[in-house]
């Protein structure tokens, strides 16, 4: 390939071969060169268009971190508003429990709440973005709070425990069931009368239950077995020793059932009627004392003694007969 290059003044010319390839090169360098320039020439328009908007301030990025952080944090006070609630009910419950449990108010004293949580639980659960964030310091109060509402709650119920169980003993121990069920016929009843052997008037300190030989005799409150003897007055005698001085003794039984030091329930089996001793008929002679005096029985067993004509007008030992009528309970 051949160039031709004429001035205009002189009008001559100088002839200048260029091979292909040369060319080809040529080309490309002049086409690298107009690309370089044209991105040259845009990033200065760019930036001239940059300058001339107003500054904004870029909002820094939350890093992964911070989000867990805060996730954790949600967690754990939603986690506090649970325990704060178990805690309110378990307080209801204890106090609910002595209710029913008929205990006074001096028994159980109650120790005054703790201030409110200031963890509202509403906010808990409002969607991450609308949520207000709960400071870790709030948080480990509440935890505090919570460490001494328990520990509170705990010495509570331990204490509704311990007179729930006092309670149950001295209802336990007071003997209050019937010594005789099936025959509740009283042959004598508590108080001054006249003796049946001598005449004389003299103090009956316990009820004679009229009852057939072998009539069951059951234990009027739960206790330990104290004696077990064969009485010139008494005959076959059994006393059950219930704690604090109390004491109920049966006399005149037929067959004894227990041991000496034996423990034994309310309503257990522990003789059967009989007419030992000093009697003059099948009978159970009932005694309840305390620090050995003796007391009435009428006012621990659960009935009210009321006359029975048909009984009086029988020839028996005492100079009334009374039905023993058990109140329902």
């Amino acid at each position: 390939m051949k160039i031709v290059i004429m001035p205009s003044r002189q009008g001559q010319y100088a002839p200048i071969s260029i091979s292909v390839s040369r060319l080809i090169l040529i080309c490309g360098l002049l086409l690298v060169g107009a690309v370089i320039v044209g991105a040259t020439l845009q990033r200065l328009a760019w930036s001239a268009r940059l300058e001339t908007l107003p500054a904004q301030p870029l909002k820094p990025l939350a890093s992964s971190s911070a989000i867990s952080d805060e996730q954790a944090m949600r967690s754990l006070a939603t986690k506090v508003g649970e325990l704060q609630a178990t805690v309110a009910r378990l307080d209801g419950l204890g106090q609910r429990v002595a209710k029913v449990a008929g205990l006074p108010d001096h028994d159980v004293t109650i120790v005054p709440e703790s201030p409110e949580a200031t963890v509202v639980l509403d906010d808990l659960w409002v969607p991450a973005s609308q949520s207000r964030a709960v400071p870790f310091s709030q948080l480990e109060g509440e935890l505090n709070w919570l460490q001494k509402s328990l520990t509170r709650q705990g010495d509570y119920l331990s204490m509704l425990d311990l007179a729930v169980t006092q309670q149950a003993a001295n209802v336990a121990r007071l003997p209050t069931a019937m010594p005789i069920e099936s025959y509740p016929y009283l042959s004598s009843s508590y108080g001054w009368r006249r003796n049946p052997f001598n005449g004389q008037m003299s103090m009956h300190e316990g009820l004679d239950f009229s009852a057939p030989h072998g009539t069951p005799i059951r234990s009027a409150a739960g206790g330990v077995v104290r004696t077990v003897t064969v009485h010139q007055g008494y005959g076959n005698m059994v006393e059950i020793d219930h704690g604090e001085g109390l004491m109920t003794r049966y006399a005149h039984a037929k067959v004894v059932l227990v041991k000496e030091g034996e423990v034994v329930t309310r309503g257990q089996l522990i003789a059967r009627v009989g007419s030992t001793g000093l009697s003059t008929g099948p009978h159970l002679h009932f005694e309840v004392r305390k620090d050995d005096r003796p007391l009435d029985p009428r006012a621990f067993l659960a009935g009210q003694p009321i006359a029975n004509p048909v009984v009086a007008s029988r020839p028996v030992t005492g100079s009334s007969s009374i039905t023993w009528q058990p109140r329902v309970r």
